[in-house]
């Protein structure tokens, strides 16, 4: 989506200026700390930037769909997606333009509290934006690690049904792959892994399509009627239950680090992000749409919080077994790769606490407390994970709190304030009502959020083998 706006005489006089040293290049070394001299290092193309993306956003989180749209029933739904997708499409190229700009400018932002700092002010930056990243991204770790272990636990009850292992067991096993994966040394160094993180979302999401269309058109499927009515006793149930959904739907088009992802791009940075954008969003179009409205169609508004436990019932698989358990490894799969990429701004922060940017990357120095600290980042998100095993709850409320704000709100917010269009332009009243309706949707949804908490929390319990 390209974006043509009305800038201030001022910042196109500032372009002109600059325009003859536009190379996009970071800030010098010696300015850098060991975080974004090493984790965020800027050596990718836009094809990169594409498969990052990808894996940021196309994650196993998408299989949860089905159930967001019986909350939403058939035009609802679909119109969210549609909307869901507009918009994040939309503000993601308004975050790469005002970072384009800023870079443009000699001040190339590599992170998201930076941009805030830059446009906002220090104490934004400090105190909103990157606590909020951080709560976003390692809560994104955390439900990736309980998603991983769910379906580890699925394929074992589907291979041995009487077996007593507990959930968290299996959490504990994923935790231990993901201590191998934290050790990759930058954001770039995934490029290959997030290649194949594309590939496994198309997989996973081809199976799960596959899988709700032959058992919505078998004949165990016909003779249980289905049902799309929205549920929920009373109409505040069933409005509480839309804003559930809207906070389900924008944790799965939530993405939270644009910043980071473009700081992996070589200089001269112009258009790639747009390219990489293109990529993902074409994923998206065949992933989504189809994993959210098969899975409907073919459950109704008996689908679960996960599609893939529908495929399964009372221990009796409804496609074929070997189908079920290929579908699940391939989740597990691509789990662990988001569940990395997620893990970047916390190793960026750890490294730039205990790392010394004046000593090599893969210097004594620099690679203990790297290890340790990546080591203990990852024990601490899979013990959490393990003891509070209710990933529908922790994905909205993810959502609600974080997504919505950094992905709807924040990057017309940047938008308006860096390039000042015309308050006459159609630029800005639509990046003013996105802000606005977004803020107001966030609001009611977090509400939403906390409220069905508080509802499940008698089914809660500590390790729960849920």
């Amino acid at each position: 989506m390209a974006v043509t706006v009305e800038t201030d005489p001022k910042l196109q006089q500032d372009g002109g200026a600059a325009a003859a040293a536009d190379s996009s290049d970071p800030p010098q070394k010696a300015e850098l700390d060991a975080g974004a001299l090493f984790v965020l290092e800027s050596k990718g193309s836009w094809v990169h930037c594409g498969y990052h993306l990808t894996t940021s956003i196309v994650a196993p989180p998408l299989l949860s769909l089905p159930f967001a749209l019986t909350l939403l029933g058939w035009a609802g739904g679909i119109v969210s997606l549609v909307v869901a997708a507009l918009v994040t499409f939309y503000s993601y190229n308004l975050l790469s333009l005002v970072l384009e700009h800023q870079a443009a400018m000699g001040r190339r932002q590599l992170r998201f509290r930076d941009m805030a700092n830059q446009i906002l002010g220090p104490r934004w930056g400090r105190y909103y934006v990157g606590p909020i990243q951080f709560m976003v991204c390692y809560g994104a770790v955390v439900a990736c690690t309980l998603l991983g272990g769910q379906c580890m636990k699925a394929i074992y009850v589907l291979s041995k049904p009487d077996g007593t292992l507990k959930l968290y067991v299996f959490v504990t096993i994923f935790g231990c792959f993901m201590l191998i994966l934290a050790q990759i040394p930058s954001f770039h160094s995934l490029r290959h892994i997030n290649l194949v993180s594309l590939l496994l979302c198309l997989a996973y999401s081809a199976c799960a399509t596959a899988a709700s269309v032959h058992i919505g058109t078998s004949s165990s499927s016909s003779s249980q009627p289905k049902e799309y009515s929205l549920p929920g006793d009373s109409t505040q149930d069933r409005l509480f239950g839309i804003f559930n959904a809207i906070a389900i739907i924008g944790t799965t088009y939530g993405n939270g680090i644009i910043p980071e992802i473009q700081a992996t791009v070589a200089a001269p940075v112009k258009g790639k992000m747009f390219k990489g954008l293109c990529i993902c969003y074409a994923v998206i179009l065949a992933t989504f749409f189809s994993v959210g409205v098969s899975g409907y169609w073919a459950f109704g508004n008996r689908a679960d919080g996960l599609v893939l436990s529908n495929f399964v019932d009372n221990g009796r698989p409804l496609v074929p077994k070997w189908f079920v358990l290929m579908t699940n490894v391939f989740t597990i799969l691509q789990l662990s790769a988001v569940a990395v990429v997620y893990l970047q701004p916390t190793n960026e922060v750890l490294e730039g606490t205990f790392g010394d940017p004046t000593s090599k990357q893969f210097s004594v120095r620099n690679v203990v407390p790297r290890v340790m600290s990546r080591s203990l980042s990852v024990v601490v998100a899979t013990v959490v994970a393990a003891m509070l095993p209710f990933f529908g709850d922790i994905n909205a409320l993810i959502g609600a709190f974080g997504f919505i704000p950094l992905d709807f709100i924040l990057p017309v917010v940047f938008y308006n304030l860096t390039f000042k269009p015309s308050k006459r332009s159609l630029v800005f009243w639509l990046n003013s009502t996105i802000a606005v309706v977004f803020s107001a949707v966030g609001a009611i949804a977090a509400v939403a959020a906390v409220r069905q908490m508080s509802l499940d929390a008698k089914t809660y319990r500590l390790f729960a083998n849920v």
